[in-house]
């Protein structure tokens, strides 16, 4: 092969790969939800309190997990929820989490987090 087609080759294949977006996820919630439907994360958790139409996205309220739990470090018991911004594509997978409202949990800084998370 010529150094022309192989040197080609490579630019094509850098091009390409260009036009590829990945998204990382940044926390545990996004790890676990990230990519998997929206009515998955609706059915298992409630269904959301509002939504907006972004073009291509909708961007979904959610609040849910309602519950009095016992804090670590502590023997106080609170009642905690979970509120959330949940970006869904067109065809309906989840894009993106933004945890809104959260409280401490059971078992460590947040709430939300155990909530999500959970088996």
């Amino acid at each position: 092969m010529s150094r022309r087609v192989i040197a080609s080759t490579a630019l094509f294949a850098l091009a390409l790969s260009a036009c590829t977006t990945v998204s990382v996820a940044s926390n545990p919630i996004e790890s676990r939800w990230v990519g998997h439907s929206a009515g998955e994360f609706f059915a298992k958790f409630s269904p959301p309190i509002s939504d907006v139409d972004d073009g291509s996205t909708t961007v979904y309220t959610w609040r849910g997990g309602y519950n009095r739990i016992k804090q670590q470090g502590s023997n106080r018991t609170v009642s905690v929820s979970c509120t959330a911004k949940i970006t869904v594509s067109s065809s309906y997978v989840i894009r993106d989490i933004t945890i809104v409202s959260d409280r401490p949990g059971a078992n460590g800084p947040s709430y939300c987090t155990e909530l999500l998370t959970a088996g």
